[in-house]
């Protein structure tokens, strides 16, 4: 489906903002994450300018899997006992860039990698989100989602807040892979073998 970008930053995006709400206590993040303190997946510049609060997951980057691009169609059979060859679909590799923003509050750094740390716990636990974990249209799905940290060098993180155009700020990046745009050909559909004729034939040889 071509909804699979959407969807797994939908995915990645209610997990978070649930892992949030579920920080209760004294010096949970349940308390902070209230009004104006959401998930978003806007950029960091677009949440600060609307006075919004909280943490930015934000897709910066979308990339071709080539590990996974020569994967065979898919060999499915229908109710009706033909066969169907399902064309593969476009792996893709994202890029999330993940920013907490706490700037309104009284000890924002702190706040900050508080946010920061809650997500890289989460991911931590749950590198694979598959099942129960899957939220927007992937709900339901036997997809699976691989979360995987990235370590973006200084040039690398640096282009991406020039990209930006704003300062740096605490962040990380994760890549997400197994995300599938479906193709839209037809698929090919084997017709089923009715009867089978056997057929006889004679060898005469040519006399001379």
């Amino acid at each position: 489906m071509y909804t699979s970008l959407a969807a797994t930053s939908g995915t990645l995006r209610q997990l978070l903002a649930e892992a949030m709400a579920s920080d209760i206590g004294p010096s949970g993040l349940a308390a902070f994450f209230t009004g104006t303190t959401v998930v978003s997946l806007e950029t960091p510049q677009e949440m600060m300018s609307a006075s919004r609060q909280g943490l930015s997951v934000w897709l910066y980057r979308v990339t071709r899997d080539d590990n996974r691009l020569n994967d065979p169609p898919v060999v499915r059979t229908l109710p009706s006992g033909r066969t169907e060859i399902v064309p593969p679909p476009l792996p893709l590799r994202l890029h999330y860039l993940i920013t907490p923003i706490a700037s309104g509050s009284a000890d924002s750094p702190e706040t900050e990698q508080r946010i920061l740390g809650r997500a890289l716990q989460l991911f931590h636990t749950y590198p694979v989100l598959a099942g129960a974990l899957l939220r927007s249209d992937l709900a339901g799905s036997d997809a699976e989602v691989h979360v995987h940290l990235e370590a973006l060098g200084l040039d690398e993180i640096t282009r991406v807040w020039e990209a930006l155009e704003g300062s740096y700020q605490l962040s990380v990046s994760y890549e997400v892979t197994l995300a599938n745009i479906q193709s839209e050909a037809t698929p090919l559909r084997v017709e089923l073998v009715e009867s089978v004729r056997a057929g006889m034939a004679a060898i005469v040889a040519r006399v001379a």
